[in-house]
């Protein structure tokens, strides 16, 4: 079976309704790791501090017949066409263990 693994960043009040509409898709669970980022036009300062903007990092690990139907789940979910929301995409998979 091939794999393919979809990692999305994005902002972690639409964290939990794109992995509901991933495992709507087949998905059945997910990675997050949290983290922080910057972007051109997000960064903000406040007395002089940057401050970083909080963001979600989602690993979901896709069976390849999956990954369209997902990408547009969480496109959706994660209000994507928003600017500044998130990013989301995927990476080809060479090996996997630890599933049946």
């Amino acid at each position: 079976m091939e794999y393919k693994v979809i990692i999305a960043a994005l902002k972690p009040n639409v964290t939990d309704e794109v992995v509901e509409a991933a495992k709507a898709c087949g998905i059945s669970g997910a990675t997050i790791v949290p983290g922080r980022g910057t972007g051109m036009h997000e960064a903000k300062t406040f007395l002089g501090l940057t401050l970083e903007t909080q963001t979600d990092v989602v690993f979901f690990l896709a069976e390849e017949e999956l990954v369209q139907s997902v990408m547009a789940a969480i496109h959706r979910a994660g209000r994507l066409d928003e600017h500044g929301t998130g990013v989301v995409f995927v990476l080809p998979v060479e090996q996997v263990a630890g599933i049946k």
